[in-house]
């Protein structure tokens, strides 16, 4: 599999140049630092253009699972409420070891990253599906009244 470097997918969607690219690379080879935080600094990159292309970095990285086809057992569906579970698009779906697995949208990784912080006692291991697949899932395993499959498609808030 071929990496997908950050600054490499930030050139693609035109929020640096080639030659911005390589003036951060730089940077970072000097002073060491994260890509996306020196780029912010050095060129005022938004916050949630770096996280977008993070994102997308890590799906291309990432285990891709169809929800709606996994047996789910009850113990890992109580690690998250209903609410957590729709307002972060996120499903756990097992157990690997001490680290609970969830499966996420790439859109809604960078949310169901900082949720998974700051509410959940154990590290979570993520793995990507389609909006559409959480969606049907998360009606299946967290059913909620005035949420449905599309509910998953439409723009998250910040």
């Amino acid at each position: 599999m071929r990496t997908v470097h950050l600054g490499d997918l930030l050139v693609q969607h035109g929020v640096l140049t080639p030659s911005q690219r390589d003036e951060v690379l730089i940077a970072q080879k000097t002073r060491g630092g994260p890509f996306g935080a020196i780029a912010e600094q050095m060129f005022g990159v938004s916050a949630a253009a770096v996280e977008a292309a993070w994102a997308e970095q890590y799906a291309t990285l990432a285990p891709h699972v169809d929800p709606r086809s996994l047996e789910v057992p009850h113990r890992v569906l109580e690690m998250i409420s209903r609410r957590q579970a729709w307002q972060f698009r996120v499903l756990p779906i097992s157990f690997k070891g001490d680290e609970l697995v969830m499966c996420t949208t790439q859109e809604a990784l960078p949310k169901a990253l900082r949720f998974a912080g700051w509410r959940l006692a154990h590290v979570c291991q993520f793995v990507i599906c389609e909006p559409q697949q959480l969606g049907e899932a998360l009606e299946r395993h967290y059913p909620m009244d005035g949420m449905s499959a599309a509910s998953v498609s439409e723009r998250m808030s910040a």
